[in-house]
């Protein structure tokens, strides 16, 4: 094996460049069918405060085109399918099957149709031409890209100039005390409660460690730039439990 061979953060571990992203795939097969109560019990509830914010802010109109990216279960593509309209187009994009397969049945289960694509894609080389989208968004799915810069660029090529990017995700703390009670729930609550729910404690250990690998508000903001976007600003929600990021392309 050559010394020289990429190595890459998953979690607090070191594995190879092209291994994250089976590892990472593993992680999400075997949360899928639980994503939304692993979501909520991330967050205590609160992601679901933290999307409808996002869709708030988006300024979507009907009409548009928007992309979901590390779509997950759908939660975004449901309320921006309903604010574009028969005239817009949604498509839920993830890399991972049984995700977009959870995802649609979901939502076809709900009632959202015609106005929705799905496919299945790898946000470091995104399978649209340039200039296809009003919005791009992606919720808790950056941390987990291999090469962040490269994802970041391929958002960037594929908005419409005038369109708008949209990254929420778990970010860095503002407040001490918050965030060693963050850090002691993530690292010693998390992983059981993962155990008990859907009897996978590795999992949900990986996703507590990939939220404290993730670049710092600051950081993102300047990767942003240096993707391309012409202007980069960033929100704190819930003192910087999470952030979002947004970018936009002139």
């Amino acid at each position: 094996m050559s010394q020289h061979k990429k190595t890459i953060d998953f979690g607090f571990s070191e594995v190879p460049l092209e291994e994250k992203v089976k590892k990472v795939k593993g992680v999400f097969d075997s949360v899928a069918d639980n994503y939304d109560v692993m979501n909520d019990v991330m967050s205590l509830g609160i992601h679901r405060l933290w999307k409808r914010h996002t869709i708030e802010l988006s300024g979507i109109r009907p009409g548009n085109a928007v992309l979901d990216l590390a779509g997950g279960t759908g939660d975004l593509t449901k309320e921006f399918a309903k604010r574009v309209g028969k005239t817009g187009r949604v498509v839920l994009a993830d890399i991972n099957e049984s995700m977009v397969r959870v995802g649609r049945d979901r939502l076809i289960n709900q009632g959202i149709a015609g106005n929705v694509d799905y496919t299945i894609t790898n946000a470091e080389a995104l399978g649209f031409p340039d200039n296809t989208f009003d919005l791009a968004t992606i919720a808790f799915g950056l941390r987990n890209v291999t090469n962040k810069d490269k994802a970041l660029e391929e958002l960037y090529r594929v908005l419409k100039p005038g369109g708008q990017l949209m990254v929420l995700e778990f970010s860095k703390v503002t407040q001490p005390l918050l965030a060693k009670a963050y850090d002691f729930y993530s690292f010693n609550i998390l992983p059981k409660m993962g155990k008990l729910i859907a009897d996978d404690e590795a999992s949900y250990q990986y996703l507590a460690e990939s939220i404290r690998m993730h670049p710092d508000q600051e950081t993102l903001k300047q990767m942003m730039l240096d993707a391309g976007f012409d202007k980069a600003d960033y929100l704190n929600m819930s003192e910087g439990i999470v952030a979002l990021h947004r970018g936009w392309k002139y």
